[in-house]
């Protein structure tokens, strides 16, 4: 699966792209279909600790799914977007197997 991450209003280290990437990756084993999917890495300008945003988009036959998470580091957030993903594919999957 091809995994294109892009930061907005800063630049990404090769360490928080490598983890984004694994972890997006990672959700190959919860739905075999995914065309691809884009990260977006957004720093927001506000004075709260929670600024961090991390947008995924997911390419799939019929349909895309979307997570936007916002927390304190871009890990945690891609953390929790992921968590949140494999819920949705696995969701996903039961529709196409139920038809």
């Amino acid at each position: 699966m091809k995994v294109i991450v892009q930061s907005v209003n800063f630049n990404a280290d090769k360490g928080l792209i490598d983890f984004v990437e694994k972890k997006v990756a990672g959700l190959e084993k919860y739905y075999d279909k995914i065309v691809d999917s884009e990260v977006y890495l957004k720093v927001l300008q506000t004075s709260e600790k929670e600024n961090k945003t991390v947008d995924i988009k997911i390419n799939i036959p019929g349909n895309d799914i979307v997570v936007k998470k916002q927390c304190k580091t871009f890990e945690e957030g891609t953390m929790v977007a992921v968590d949140s993903l494999k819920r949705k594919l696995a969701k996903e999957k039961e529709k196409i197997r139920d038809k």
